[in-house]
């Protein structure tokens, strides 16, 4: 099916939007139906994989088991629970393999409706985007899981109970972690389109930064898994760093809007 044209530059006519709202349909369909195929085949080869990239997300519990002189293997108490874990994390991981071709997919089905400078926005922070939620994954691995599990393993007392750690619940906790994270590093993408839409200016984020500890502080400790400071502000010490680059984003949007406006009094 021929994909529509794009709006005419000069006269500013929407091609898209000739397109009746069964054509409509039919391409939304199409894109659904590459969008699905390439999740499956992503899922298909996460499956394969998935019992190496087992072995790297235990790392952090293994390493804090170890550390402690106990053992550091883990359990599943289910038959099937293995091969449950293997499939989900085959799916997770067929997602984040088909996540270019998804996107691809949905700009395709949206950019004829948009101006030539709502297409260049749009484009400009999907990677950007991208990159910060992957860097949040990184810092959740890296530094705010192994530190998390030292703390937990630290409350072994004695040799009277020994912890025995399920697969499935560990992987559910490092998930839950990873995508908390990954999700809070998009802060600045946030302020970014709020700007853009005039609904944030940086006047009013450095005006309100004490409330924003205080939100902040909140959501650390809603998402924090365990009830200790320290684990505490290592969640809080990238989202306040994070509330500070959004404020300069906002002052880069701001001044770009303020250009363009004198530019059009000009013209």
């Amino acid at each position: 099916m021929p994909l529509p044209n794009f709006r005419d530059a000069e006269s500013g006519e929407e091609a898209g939007g000739r397109m009746s709202f069964f054509e409509h349909l039919a391409e939304l369909r199409t894109r659904l139906i590459h969008a699905c195929g390439a999740i499956a085949i992503g899922a298909f080869i996460g499956v394969y994989v998935s019992k190496y990239v087992l072995e790297f997300v235990a790392r952090p519990m293994k390493v804090a088991l170890s550390n402690a002189h106990l053992d550091d293997r883990l359990i599943y108490t289910h038959p099937a629970g293995n091969l449950n874990l293997i499939i989900t994390l085959g799916l997770y991981i067929g997602v984040v393999i088909a996540s270019p071709y998804v996107l691809y997919q949905v700009w395709l089905f949206i950019a004829p409706g948009l101006y030539k400078n709502e297409r260049k926005a749009i484009a400009g922070f999907i990677a950007p985007a991208f990159l910060l939620f992957l860097t949040g994954i990184a810092f959740a691995y890296y530094i705010v899981l192994p530190y998390l599990f030292k703390f937990l393993v630290s409350f072994q007392t004695s040799d009277t109970f020994r912890p025995m750690i399920s697969v499935n619940e560990y992987f559910d906790l490092v998930s839950d972690v990873l995508l908390g994270v990954g999700l809070v590093f998009e802060l600045p993408v946030l302020v970014f389109l709020l700007s853009a839409f005039g609904i944030v200016t940086p006047q009013f984020l450095w005006k309100n930064f004490r409330y924003a500890i205080l939100i902040i502080g909140v959501v650390a400790a809603v998402i924090t898994p365990t009830p200790d400071a320290t684990t505490m502000l290592i969640f809080m010490a990238p989202m306040i760093l994070l509330y500070a680059v959004g404020i300069g984003v906002s002052w880069f949007v701001v001044r770009r809007k303020r250009r363009s406006e004198l530019a059009r009094q000009d013209a």
